[in-house]
């Protein structure tokens, strides 16, 4: 494991699987698939078969968490990687509070996109 492997275990609690996230949204795992790759969700290669997984703090009742993919695409222009948008999502802020992750499940994703935003500058 690498040593940004082992600090985003550390922060996301629970991970889910593809087949898990197509159950639970009711859609074909190819979909889910579709959703990485277009950037509306982030998958990392995670345990001893490096299975691709996805936080569970992203998947929402039925569907993936609003506000998800507008701050992944910010992020991502801002020159995030994959894991530096999971360090990010996931690390606690005092002054949100909690993590950017919480608030986008919370529905206060204008404020953790205006933070995204803010990185830019």
């Amino acid at each position: 494991m690498t040593e940004i492997d082992v600090k985003i275990d550390a922060l996301v609690p629970a991970w889910l699987n593809l087949p898990d996230i197509a159950e639970m949204l009711g859609i074909e795992v190819t979909r889910v698939r579709q959703l990485v790759k277009e950037g509306q969700l982030i998958a990392v290669r995670r345990g001893e078969n490096r299975v691709l997984m996805v936080p569970a703090a992203f998947i929402g009742e039925d569907k993936v968490v609003k506000g998800l993919a507008g701050t992944l695409t910010l992020l991502r222009d801002d020159g995030f990687s994959d894991e530096e948008m999971l360090e990010w999502l996931f690390t606690p802020d005092e002054t949100l509070p909690g993590t950017p992750a919480d608030a986008l499940r919370e529905n206060r994703g204008t404020e953790v996109k205006r933070r995204a935003q803010a990185l830019a500058v």
